[in-house]
């Protein structure tokens, strides 16, 4: 126990050491192990989260790389989830995570209970699936979207994700550090909500950067 709080120490000075121990009783389950998911499992797994599920069909391509972080040269034609798994695990040796190498509908039908779900995906569609798959099993779950120079953030607990319109569209680029950004967003909602601090529920939060260069961040209450 000494070694594992030694691991944690500046989050044991944050919160103390019976917070950072019921850290590993959470689990959790992050849909998509590209880029959000990337940086999720790594920011999660290393804060000492006890159990995350790894969900993601898709085998790493050299395009990944640049901005899906937990892959390298070498890794193309292995399964994402795999990959980040072992990443992970290797990084902090008390965190357990499950690799789900299937589509997100398969998964849906499985029967498991979670903490916190977090969105890693990058469609409006998986997201409306994700939404219904929460409130079926009654766990809130974290919204995370990129594109180009800009990103949204919101914990979905009540709210209905009916506000956002489905479609099908082709995205634009996507800058490499906007992703960890976007990502650093739910990892610390996500952490703060698990680890029993106040969290805002229900709030979208729009990040984007002006024609100036300025940073800018717009917050909407999402209806319930």
């Amino acid at each position: 126990m000494q070694e594992y709080f030694h691991y944690f120490n500046r989050q044991v000075m944050l919160w103390g050491e019976e917070t950072q121990q019921a850290l590993q009783n959470r689990t959790i389950a992050i849909i998509g192990s590209g880029g959000l998911g990337s940086s999720l499992a790594i920011a999660l797994g290393a804060s000492g989260i006890g159990h995350i599920d790894l969900v993601d069909f898709d085998e790493v391509s050299v395009h990944n790389i640049h901005r899906q972080i937990a892959f390298r040269v070498g890794d193309e034609g292995r399964l994402k989830a795999e990959v980040a798994a072992e990443l992970v695990e290797s990084r902090c040796p008390y965190v357990k995570v499950t690799p789900y190498p299937m589509r997100f509908e398969e998964f849906a039908r499985t029967d498991r209970s979670y903490d916190l779900i977090l969105d890693a995906t990058d469609n409006l569609p998986s997201r409306a699936q994700i939404d219904a798959y929460a409130k079926r099993i009654g766990t809130p779950w974290i919204y995370g979207s990129v594109e180009a120079f800009n990103g949204q953030v919101c914990f979905i607990e009540r709210s209905s994700f009916d506000a956002f319109k489905i479609m099908d569209r082709q995205p634009a680029g996507i800058a490499a550090p906007i992703v960890m950004h976007i990502a650093s967003l739910q990892a610390n909602l996500a952490l703060r909500y698990l680890a029993g601090e106040r969290v805002k529920k229900d709030l979208l939060y729009y990040l984007y950067f002006n024609d100036e260069g300025e940073l800018v961040t717009q917050k909407f209450q999402m209806p319930v």
